[in-house]
This record gives C-alpha cells, sequence and structure tokens, in this order.
C-alpha cells in the first residue's frame, strides 16, 4: 500500500488515476450523449427557421435525417458510455472491498478501533460508494458539456440568453454547495452509526446461543435496538438535508429555466430573436433543467465518496499491532515458553521436545485462555515479559506466517464455515491426511449420518451442527494440517465421554512422532499425554503423567477427577 492510500483524498486520487483511461472514454461518450441531447432542440429551432423561410420538402427530409443522426448518438453514446463507466466502477469498488479485507485477514493484527462488523460495512458500502467517484468525474465533465453547448447557442440567439445560464449556473452551484458539505458530514455520522449496529448484530449472533442460555436474549436485544434507533435518527437527519439538497437544486434548476423562456419569450415578443431562436430557446431552457439537476448532484456524490474514502483509510492507515521479523523456525519442533508474565500467568516456563505429546492441566481457564492467545500470536511479544521460543528461536524474530506454518493453535471456539464437511475440514482442498482426521477426531459417525458423506452442506455457523460435531469438525480441521507443532485447547468439552476416550486416543496414535500440546481437564486426554504440566496460580506447579499425579496429588485428582 503506498503512502497516497493512507488518507481519504489519496485514495479518491488513487482510484482515479488507475481508471484515467476508462473515464477519459467515459466522458467523450457521456459529453457526445450531452451535446447530443443539446442539439436536439437546436436542431428543431433551425428546422423551423429554414422550413419556414424555404418550405421545401428537401429541407424537411433533410432535417429528419438530422434528428435521426442525432437521436442515434445519443442513444449509442449513453449506452456505450454508461457500460464503459460502470464496468470500471464495479472493477474498482471490487478492487477496495479485496483491500479492505486483506486488511482483516492479515496475520498481524492493526490497531484500529473498529469491530468486525464495522469493517465489514467498510469493506462493502464505503468501498462501493467510494468507487462511485469514478463515474461522477464524467458524469460531471458531461453536465457541463450541455451546460457550456446551451449558453453558447442561446448566447448566438441573443448574448444576454448566454449570459442568464452562466450565472444562473454558477449561482446555482454555489448554493448546493453549502447543502453538499452538511451532507458529507451527516454521512460520515450515518456510516458510523451503520457500521457499529452492524457490529453489534455480528457480537450477537456469535454470542446468540450463551444468551440463550443465561436468559440474556432481551437484554441484548434491547442493546441492539438503541444502537438501531441511533443509526435510524442519524440517517432520517441525511435523509432531510438528502431532500432539501434536491429541493432546493429542483427549485433553482426550474427559476433558471423560467428565467430563460420568459426571457426568450420577451425578447421574441421585442423582435430581437425570431420564432426559430424562440422555439430553440424554449427547448434548451426545458433540456437544461436534467443537466442541471445532475450537475448540481455531483459535489453532493463527491462528499458521500469522500466520506467514504476516509473511512476506508481508518482501516488501509491503521498500523501494525506488532511489528514481525523475518525468520522462519529452524528444523525440529520444540516449544520453549520461557519466564512469561501476561494476564494471569506468571514466570511460566516449561518445554516442550521435539515429537512429545505433552498436556497442561490448567485450573484457572482464564490462564488456558492467555496461554493459548500467547501461542497463537494474538498477543504481540511486546504485550508480555518473558519469551516463546519456537524450534530454538525467539518468536519476536520469527514472521507470523513462518509461525503459523510450524505451530497451529486451534482454539476451543474455533469457527465453522458454510459450504460442507470436506471444505471445513480441507480449506485448501489438498486433501492431506483428510480420512485419518476424520478417523481420528470421531467425526465418521456424522458424516456416516448422511447420504452425501463429506460433500455434506454445513450451515454458516455450524448452525445445523450439534456442539459435539461442530467441535469434532474443528479438531478434524487440526489435524488434517498435519503441523510441526500442534496446541490443542479444551478440544472435546462438548464430547460424551466415551467418544472423548476414543479421540484421546486417536489422537496420541495420529500424532505420535509430532509435537503435540493439548490444554485441558479432560481425564482421558491427560492419560493419552506422555507427561501432564499443572499450571496454577499462572505457573507450572506439578509435573508427571496423569496416573502418578491422581495418586500423589490431591489438588489435582480434585480438579480433574469426574
Amino acid at each position: 500500500m503506498t503512502t497516497a492510500d493512507r488518507t481519504g483524498s489519496g485514495i479518491l486520487r488513487t482510484a482515479l488515476r488507475r481508471n484515467a483511461g476508462a473515464m477519459a472514454w467515459g466522458t467523450v461518450l457521456m459529453g457526445m450523449y450531452q451535446a447530443g441531447e443539446t442539439a436536439f432542440p437546436i436542431a428543431l429551432g433551425l428546422i423551423v427557421e429554414h422550413t419556414m423561410r424555404e418550405r421545401s420538402l428537401g429541407a424537411l427530409a433533410l432535417s429528419i435525417a438530422a434528428l435521426a443522426v442525432i437521436i442515434t448518438t445519443v442513444s449509442l453514446s449513453w449506452r456505450f458510455g454508461m457500460r464503459i463507466l460502470q464496468k470500471a466502477n464495479t472493477t474498482e469498488a471490487h478492487r477496495w472491498r479485496v483491500r479492505v479485507a486483506a486488511c482483516g485477514l492479515q496475520p498481524v493484527a492493526r490497531d484500529v478501533d473498529l469491530k468486525s462488523g464495522e469493517v465489514l460495512t467498510i469493506a462493502t458500502e464505503d468501498a462501493d460508494q467510494t468507487a462511485d467517484i469514478i463515474e461522477v468525474v464524467p458524469l460531471l465533465v458531461s453536465s457541463l458539456v450541455a451546460v457550456l453547448v446551451t449558453a453558447v447557442a442561446l448566447g448566438t440567439a441573443n448574448v444576454w440568453l448566454g449570459v442568464l445560464v452562466i450565472v444562473g449556473t454558477v449561482a446555482i452551484l454555489s448554493i448546493l454547495s453549502v447543502l453538499s458539505r452538511r451532507i458529507g458530514a451527516g454521512t460520515r455520522e450515518q456510516q458510523a452509526r451503520v457500521a457499529r449496529a452492524g457490529a453489534k448484530v455480528a457480537d450477537l449472533i456469535t454470542g446468540l446461543r450463551p444468551l440463550h442460555g443465561f436468559g440474556g436474549t432481551h437484554a441484548a436485544f434491547l442493546s441492539y435496538r438503541r444502537v438501531s434507533s441511533e443509526a435510524r435518527s442519524q440517517a432520517i437527519i441525511v435523509a432531510k438535508v438528502n431532500g432539501a439538497y434536491a429541493g432546493a437544486a429542483q427549485t433553482l434548476n426550474a427559476v433558471l429555466a423560467t428565467a430563460v423562456t420568459l426571457t426568450a419569450g420577451w425578447l421574441a415578443f421585442d423582435g430581437r430573436i425570431t420564432i426559430g431562436q424562440l422555439v430553440m430557446a424554449v427547448g434548451l431552457a426545458q433540456f437544461i433543467m436534467e443537466p442541471l439537476k445532475l450537475f448540481s448532484e455531483m459535489p453532493k456524490y463527491v462528499m458521500i465518496a469522500r466520506a467514504s474514502a476516509e473511512r476506508m483509510a481508518l482501516v488501509l492507515a491503521a498500523p501494525a499491532v506488532m511489528t514481525p521479523g523475518a525468520q522462519s523456525p529452524s528444523a525440529g519442533g520444540d516449544l520453549e515458553v520461557d519466564s512469561v508474565r501476561y494476564g494471569s500467568l506468571r514466570e511460566l516456563k516449561f518445554h516442550v521436545s521435539a515429537g512429545e505429546f505433552v498436556a497442561i492441566a490448567a485450573y484457572r481457564p482464564r490462564a488456558a485462555a492467555d496461554l493459548a492467545s500467547i501461542l497463537a500470536v494474538n498477543v504481540p511479544p511486546g504485550a508480555y515479559e518473558g519469551v516463546v521460543r519456537v524450534s530454538g528461536r525467539e518468536m519476536e524474530d520469527l514472521s507470523v506466517e513462518a509461525v503459523r506454518e510450524r505451530m497451529l493453535v486451534n482454539p476451543y471456539d474455533g469457527e465453522i464455515f458454510a459450504g460442507t464437511l470436506r471444505t471445513n475440514i480441507d480449506p485448501a482442498g489438498t486433501g492431506r491426511l483428510l480420512p485419518e482426521a476424520v478417523e481420528a477426531s470421531m467425526l465418521i459417525d456424522v458424516v456416516a449420518l448422511h447420504p452425501e458423506g463429506l460433500d455434506y452442506g454445513v450451515r454458516d455457523r455450524g448452525a445445523n451442527l450439534s456442539g459435539g460435531q461442530r467441535q469434532r469438525l474443528s479438531l478434524a480441521r487440526a489435524l488434517a494440517a498435519d503441523a510441526d507443532i500442534l496446541v490443542l485447547h479444551d478440544p472435546t468439552t462438548a464430547v460424551d465421554a466415551v467418544t472423548e476416550q476414543l479421540i484421546a486416543r486417536n489422537l496420541a496414535q495420529l500424532r505420535r512422532g509430532r509435537t503435540t500440546v493439548v490444554i485441558t481437564s479432560s481425564p482421558a486426554l491427560l492419560d493419552a499425554a506422555d507427561r501432564v504440566l499443572v499450571l496454577d496460580d499462572g505457573v507450572i506447579t506439578a509435573e508427571d503423567t496423569h496416573r502418578n499425579l491422581l495418586t500423589t496429588d490431591e489438588n489435582y485428582r480434585l480438579a480433574v477427577a469426574r
């Protein structure tokens, strides 16, 4: 991303620059369209003038042919001009949507005070409205062409008619520019409030099941209703300003058209212009309302595009939460946490050798979550004390992509995506370890339930799967990745005891010779591990096999025995 793309005006300049060719052709064609539209009443005036003077059928036929050429020019130029501009518009909107989405999907998060729902709104509505500048500029130029052609045509009949059009247009734009600034400010606020409402919806959907569980649905609904009402109130304010703008534009345009018509009528009555020129002036006065309306609306769309571009700049220009290193983990597969302090963790130290299966029994869920966040690089190394080493190298010296290629941390609430069982397990379509992962995670019974097998359709967030099925699907995806180091955080909390025993045995077999860390309180998984580390009060307080700890550590037995 260039420095110019870090501001709203810079984003607009970038959009205009890389679509200069399409806009040039669109401007030419739309200018031809507006010139043709303007030529129609001029031609009518000339036809009246010459037909009344010559009274010739040949002149009449020539006039009809000239009108046919004008109509054809108007039709074709509009068709192809809008095709070029709309293609460029949609392509540019796609580019910005991808750019904003890429920022949200980068391994290193950006330090921006926006929720995921707000980023989604920016990546859709704001990207589209920013790209509208591609159409706005050519239409603005073509409308200006129509106004100038009208002014010149009327000026040839009488100079005061041309001056009236120029002065009236300048006055109209001056008045409307004040309203357009209010629209820009109101639109920015409206977009922000709509984005907040979208973020609230996303949060509620994510937490819908817990909300049902403790009866918080009504309170959550009231919270969303308040945010949505704020967005609605701001939308009404913007609609009022837009209505005032449109009404003022229509009124001022009508006043100018009326002034041109009355002035032309007075000049014709005074004998200073001919009947044909009067017909031309009246026709142009009626025609000019449309390009004037378009011309006067352009400042509003420019302000909206600028407001949307400034919102995109909030995401695109936001600094990264951390500056990752450029190195990659060396060969091996060991994991070391050395004197880490963060959240509920204090002086946490442990080492997992390459190929070892270690379980961590965390007595406090907060400590388990903090450890998983650090290992997943969701917490930048600079935010905690101590060092984490992957294959002998400190994490702060490694690129995030390289860390995640070697070490996969699967959260307890792994997201399930709309698609199929197969695409959720193997998004890349490589097929590596797919059958083994399905069997090890005990997802095979879910596959057998449906005639489609692995191609069974999964709804968004796994809405058509049970909690245990979603958890096993997430585990299958983690196992299929076959990472050198696999960290699982509570992978079986929603699974029954029998299935949990089978998963623990299968996990140990499938991951034999590969480094595996399971943060869990499951007796089955603890028993399957080579050794168990007890995480209590932020430090490792005990270390042994599960069975030895059951006989020697009363606190451990009380914490994990079921």
